[in-house]
């Protein structure tokens, strides 16, 4: 039975309950420990306000202690056959293991607030473990900067040759990237850091609840004051959650594609040990970027999420509707994919394999039109324009001869990367998260004595 129906012995539609749950009971499995610990919360709450006597309390809050420690974290719960989603596989259990009692949790709350509540606690742990990734792959990327400052590729604009770049330049342009990524999802962060429970159906309740309390028991940062507002965020936080996830990928999807580009034949500027790349069942001399090329298509099809997700939500109504149910089905293994991605990322960088002498190839000689322009104005007085004709015309006449010793002082260039003020900014970003706060919250309430 489930917990909505209101007759005993009634038989719901199995094609209905089979199209309209679809993969739920098996994502909601992720939601499990988020939603013992936003039980727990509302618990303490309940009794504060006199909804619940102490006996009631403690032996509710002894057994989902003992379902988050015993069961979640030794990879011992499911979703049993028949039950409709995370919440109702919680209620059941504690009815099933405490009687009448464990049929009080659900006072002053629907599954409404709880999927909202068990949605922003999953998304504020898998942030933290994303931007965590992301700063290690951002301290590998100047490590590489500073190891291969000195090495000069091409610098390409409308893939032709443009001017001298470097494989300084390259890695920590990436992780200057990785920065503007992560302000992005530090404001998706804060977004979610908003309490939504108490909210119930999206119209509150009628119980004396006490929100402040809940809001301050899971360490969020404030609480989503209106409750139509509360409800009003599911999608809206998926999609904005996810949008910055999209500008994370969207980094690793274009590095990829520079990978592809500067390991094949014609570019020669990078090689990886032939373990970590794939053949051709005809062609014996290949050496595929399979690893980066996969990358680059899971990265893109994370960036069409926001959009997936605003068709789905954008023209409906205030209040809660069974759409959503299909947001999350797409929202949740969003998390899992970047993080396989930032993982196999760095994974091959800590392998690769940098060629020297790259521009010491004659074709490359026109990368250094500008220096010799530059040439022309410091040492023989000529305006830029006339020095620029100039060069033009050696280049057309065949007649051009590089100048290769220039060099670049000002910030941000081949000669001066600015890496530890990249790194500053970066660990300016990362004290903005409250991580420890989330961690706080769970011994708290999972480990720390409530009665």
């Amino acid at each position: 039975m489930k917990i909505w129906e209101k007759k005993k012995n009634f038989s719901f539609n199995k094609k209905i309950v089979s199209f309209t749950s679809s993969q739920d009971s098996k994502i909601d499995l992720l939601l499990a420990p988020h939603d013992v610990i936003g039980t727990i919360a509302h618990v303490i709450m309940l009794k504060s306000v006199g909804l619940l006597n102490q006996k009631d309390f403690k032996i509710i809050i002894q057994e989902l202690r003992n379902i988050y420690i015993h069961e979640i974290l030794n990879n011992n719960f499911k979703i049993d056959e028949g039950i409709e989603d995370i919440h109702s596989q919680i209620e059941f259990l504690l009815t099933n293991r405490l009687g009448e009692v464990g049929k009080k949790i659900h006072s002053g709350r629907s599954r409404n607030d709880q999927i909202l509540v068990d949605l922003k606690l999953f998304v504020r742990t898998e942030i933290k473990e994303i931007v965590y990734m992301t700063y290690s792959f951002f301290d590998l990327l100047l490590k590489l900067s500073e190891q291969h400052k000195n090495i000069l590729i091409p610098g390409y604009t409308h893939y032709q040759i443009a001017m001298p770049s470097s494989f300084g330049l390259w890695f920590a342009a990436y992780a200057e990237s990785l920065i503007d990524d992560l302000l992005l999802i530090r404001t998706a962060y804060r977004i979610v850091n908003k309490n939504p429970l108490g909210s119930a159906a999206g119209y509150g309740s009628s119980f004396p609840l006490n929100r402040k309390m809940t809001t301050d028991l899971l360490g969020f940062e404030n609480l989503n004051y209106n409750v139509v507002y509360a409800q009003m965020g599911r999608g809206k936080m998926e999609r904005i959650v996810s949008e910055s996830i999209a500008s994370l990928a969207r980094t690793l999807s274009k590095m990829s594609q520079d990978i592809c580009l500067y390991l094949s034949q014609n570019f020669n500027f990078i090689s990886f040990p032939d373990h970590l790349t794939t053949g051709s069942s005809i062609m014996p001399h290949k050496k595929n970027p399979d690893v980066f090329e996969m990358i680059r298509a899971k990265c893109n099809r994370i960036t069409s999420l926001p959009n997936e997700i605003s068709l789905i939500s954008s023209n409906l109504c205030s209040g809660y509707h069974r759409d959503f149910q299909i947001i999350k089905e797409r929202f949740i293994p969003l998390f899992d994919e970047i993080k396989k991605c930032l993982s196999m990322f760095q994974y091959m960088l800590n392998y690769i394999i940098v060629k020297k002498d790259i521009i010491q190839d004659d074709k490359y000689k026109y990368l250094f039109s500008v220096e010799v322009v530059k040439k022309l104005v410091v040492e023989k007085g000529y305006s830029f324009r006339e020095a620029y004709q100039k060069v033009d015309l050696d280049i057309q006449n065949k007649c051009f001869k590089p100048f290769t010793k220039g060099y670049y002082s000002h910030e941000g260039s081949i000669g001066n990367l600015c890496n530890t003020k990249i790194r500053n900014l970066m660990q300016d970003v990362i004290k903005e998260f409250d991580f420890d706060k989330i961690n706080e919250v769970i011994k708290r309430l999972i480990y720390h004595p409530l009665y």
